[in-house]
């Protein structure tokens, strides 16, 4: 799938289907050629500031930027290491954040993200913050597709790192836990979860959807069952008995 507006179609088809509170993310690794796309947001020279990449996730799926993070944008240590702008260093008493994935040095001159239903540009990876419901509908499909094993999991620091990393190397579904550093810095929901998305396998997710919903297990078809005939308390008991009811 290669047509930007598809994948513009589908941003703004998840995002209504699943009430999400704010917008999937397309994100594409930038390699050295790459041109940084027109009006793209530039932190350290729009902004006045470098930022961390958490916050550049959030400015996207919250107020619907474009945001290029090249090298000097960052404002925190991870991203500049998993992205390949930087060695790790080797102190030891550095060894325990250093325990992360990361893509070979050079590689990639930064990361360009922006609201899926806008981008123009085609994501190498889709990133979808919801709820724990939402996320159950969003995955459902590749149980009912016997896919359950394409679906990895990380949830300690650093998300940046997790969500692109593996997710771009192994093409597989990676589910993550906003981070403590996201938590505090990009204002992330004492509710929400996360899910990273090959950019080549969002059709497969989207045209899942048909399974579920045919099974009736789709994030809309999961509804509270309402038990009508529920105790009543002694107060309620009492008065119903007055009044003929009981």
């Amino acid at each position: 799938m290669s047509d930007i507006h598809e994948y513009n179609r589908y941003g703004e088809e998840l995002e209504r289907k699943f009430a999400l509170r704010t917008s999937p993310i397309a994100v594409k690794m930038l390699k050295p050629e790459d041109t940084i796309p027109s009006g793209a947001i530039r932190p350290l020279t729009d902004l006045g500031h470098p930022i961390a990449q958490c916050q550049a996730f959030a400015l996207s799926r919250r107020d619907n930027k474009t945001i290029a993070m090249l090298k000097e944008d960052n404002n925190c240590f991870a991203p500049i290491i998993a992205y390949g702008h930087a060695e790790r260093p080797d102190d030891p008493q550095y060894q325990l954040f250093m325990r992360f994935p990361a893509f070979e040095m050079g590689r990639y001159r930064g990361i360009i993200s922006a609201p899926l239903k806008s981008a123009d540009f085609a994501p190498d990876v889709v990133i979808i913050y919801s709820n724990t419901a939402q996320m159950r509908g969003l995955i459902m499909p590749l149980h009912f597709m016997q896919k359950e094993d394409e679906v990895v999991y990380h949830f300690f620091p650093p998300a940046c790192s997790y969500l692109i990393v593996p997710v771009m190397q192994k093409q597989k579904y990676m589910i993550a836990l906003p981070d403590p550093g996201e938590h505090m810095r990009a204002l992330s929901g004492d509710d929400e979860i996360i899910i990273s998305i090959p950019g080549s396998r969002l059709e497969e997710l989207i045209e899942g959807q048909k399974l579920t919903e045919g099974y009736k297990q789709g994030y809309r078809d999961i509804n509270y069952m309402m038990n009508y005939n529920f105790p009543l308390p002694a107060l309620y008991q009492d008065l119903f008995k007055r009044w003929g009811m009981g």
